[in-house]
């Protein structure tokens, strides 16, 4: 993940500064060197990371913190507030034009920034929001774009116009927003060409766009697994055509997440999204603070929420029901399924583990979960009759040994997943009592009705 390498340097700089009683200005500057390597080694910018440094040592070294009750934790706090502000401080939405107006925005970016994918992501995310996108293919050089743009756009319930590839991008563009001004879209979301380096062939048609399309907003889609080179993209972007925003994808990669922290302090433009993974629903609003907070190792507790919501049914009744079969004891190998789909759609255990407050301070996270035993738990329920789901009293040895063998594993490995599963009904049944839920949902308030694999 993102980040990872950064947010355990940190830790350890933070875990020293907590642990000196007083701080001298001599340990503030030792510990801000240590942070300001870590920072290069995650590949921000060099003179983002001299400005940053300077920013917190002007506010460290002085007396009202250095003789403060808890120092340390002061620095920390400057840290957090200052990565904040680079990062750009206030959360930015896409700018839609008022009332009944269309709003165009022309997607940009280098091949294998995830461009189209990033597009369709974006008009799912305006759907939601009550628009009306349409989905339009300008990319007529690389081939099957068009193709993957309309598998996208079905799966998104997305219309998508297409002139084929024999027609200028100009001319789709102009012929996409008649389309839209005839059918009621309010949304234009141009998927223009990219190429694997920045061209004068590809500025030059990104230009003529702008210039015979009223385009109200350009957004660049940029590969953050590119560390810098995202950073340098996004500036020749900004200067050869303008753009009002940034979309980093694949931040759920192997990156070292100094684009993030670099983009809007050398470009001034801000973050919009970041893309999280290959589903179409793996599209983050970016939070300047929730992603200081993530990288200093604080936990996400309002995106885990936000996401657990995301996951809830729509009219909450199966909430409803499992709530009252959890605080019943009833809780069987159905709803187990059901919680290891919810969990998945936020992003797996070690995902929703990252944002947890304090679990940094564990090491590393995803070596701490095992997905590969996570899949054989929810094979032995797979290999179960729907009776025996709904019934585990149903389960005797025949039965156990049959799903032993339908699930690839061990009669003893069956044995003590049931034994575990039992024991935590038991837990659930007098979970709502210990936490004092007069309406007996237990972990289901707060948390969109999310529960955890046994």
């Amino acid at each position: 993940m993102a980040f990872e390498s950064l947010t355990d340097k940190l830790q350890n700089v933070f875990k020293n500064l907590r642990s000196k009683g007083r701080l001298t200005e001599a340990d503030v500057k030792t510990a801000l060197k240590e942070v300001k390597m870590a920072l290069l080694e995650a590949d921000v910018n060099f003179k983002v990371v001299k400005q940053f440094v300077k920013s917190v040592e002007d506010r460290a070294i002085g007396s009202d913190v250095l003789n403060g009750l808890n120092p340390g934790q002061m620095v920390i706090k400057i840290v957090n507030e200052e990565m904040i502000s680079l990062m750009g401080s206030e959360t930015t939405q896409i700018t839609l034009q008022p009332g009944k107006s269309i709003t165009v925005i022309m997607m940009c970016g280098l091949q294998g920034a995830g461009k189209t994918t990033t597009t369709a992501k974006i008009a799912g995310k305006l759907k939601l929001k009550g628009k009306k996108p349409l989905l339009v293919a300008c990319d007529v050089y690389r081939p099957a774009a068009i193709r993957q743009l309309q598998i996208n756009g079905e799966k998104q319930q997305v219309e998508v116009f297409s002139m084929g590839e024999n027609h200028k991008p100009v001319n789709i563009a102009r012929a996409a927003i008649e389309h839209a001004q005839k059918n009621g879209h309010n949304v234009v979301i141009l998927d223009t060409a990219g190429r694997l380096h920045i061209d004068e062939e590809m500025m030059a048609e990104l230009q003529e766009i702008k210039n015979h399309v009223d385009v109200h907003q350009s957004l660049l889609v940029v590969d953050a697994m590119t560390g810098q080179d995202a950073v340098n993209v996004a500036k020749d972007f900004d200067e050869k055509i303008g753009i009002d925003g940034v979309i980093l994808s694949k931040m759920d990669g192997d990156s070292r997440g100094g684009a993030a922290l670099s983009i809007k302090a050398v470009t001034g433009k801000p973050i919009l999204y970041i893309g999280m993974g290959e589903k179409l629903s793996d599209l983050e609003q970016f939070y300047p603070d929730r992603m200081a907070s993530r990288i200093l190792g604080m936990g996400d507790v309002l995106t885990l929420i936000e996401k657990a919501q995301q996951n809830m049914d729509l009219d909450g009744e199966k909430e409803k029901q499992m709530a009252a079969r959890m605080k019943k004891g009833k809780f069987d190998f159905d709803d187990y399924l059901e919680s290891m789909k919810q969990m998945r759609n936020m992003g797996g255990l070690s995902g929703i583990l990252s944002m947890m407050p304090g679990m940094g301070k564990m090491g590393d996270i995803e070596s701490m979960v095992d997905e590969k035993q996570l899949a054989r738990m929810e094979a032995i329920v797979l290999s179960m009759t729907p009776a025996e789901r709904q019934n585990p009293k149903l389960l005797n040895p025949g039965r156990k040994h049959r799903i032993a063998r339908g699930a690839g594993v061990d009669i003893a490995v069956v044995n003590k997943f049931i034994k575990q599963f039992e024991q935590s009904q038991k837990m659930m049944k007098q979970l709502p009592g210990m936490m004092g839920g007069k309406r007996g949902r237990g972990l289901f308030g707060g948390m969109g009705g999310m529960k955890f694999p046994f």
